[in-house]
């Protein structure tokens, strides 16, 4: 008998909601991240999700920025039927903090099937950030042609194979 395993938290470590487990097996987190913040040489991050909860001054430090990951453009399926509304509100989550982060990052799977479309419809949500966006692939960004349009997107002036 297969012992079935209840959606539970288990470890709620940072109080976001969120455990290792859930954050895995839950793909509705697509287009969401965290903002960075140094503060006294010690970088801290705060989930896009809790920032209402956080006092104005969290967010001051000598550095911050934002890292999201996941967007997964071109997905649809019932986990996330709407990728392009989900990073559409981490966007407007970003626009609202109450001090600008220095830049963003995104940390891989931008698109879902590595199509021209899906990397043209992030740039322009994340545009609206107004701030300078940095890449790392994820394996979704380089399905068809071994990172070659990652590359030329993204990695243009990177040295060695990119």
């Amino acid at each position: 008998m297969t012992k079935k395993v209840k959606d539970e938290i288990l470890h709620d470590h940072n109080q976001d909601g969120i455990d290792r487990r859930g954050f895995l097996k839950c793909m509705a987190w697509a287009g969401t991240g965290a903002l960075c913040v140094m503060q006294g040489g010690v970088l801290k991050s705060y989930s896009l999700s809790r920032l209402s909860d956080l006092e104005p001054s969290v967010a001051a430090g000598e550095l911050s920025f934002v890292q999201i990951s996941d967007s997964h453009m071109g997905f649809n399926k019932p986990a996330n039927p709407d990728v392009a509304g989900t990073l559409k509100a981490a966007v407007d989550k970003i626009n609202a903090l109450s001090k600008a982060p220095e830049f963003l990052l995104h940390t891989g799977d931008i698109s879902h099937l590595s199509k021209p479309e899906e990397f043209d419809t992030v740039n322009q949500i994340l545009k609206a950030t107004g701030k300078e966006v940095f890449f790392v692939p994820g394996e979704h960004d380089v399905l068809n042609d071994d990172g070659a349009q990652f590359r030329e997107r993204y990695g243009k002036g990177a040295k060695g194979a990119g």
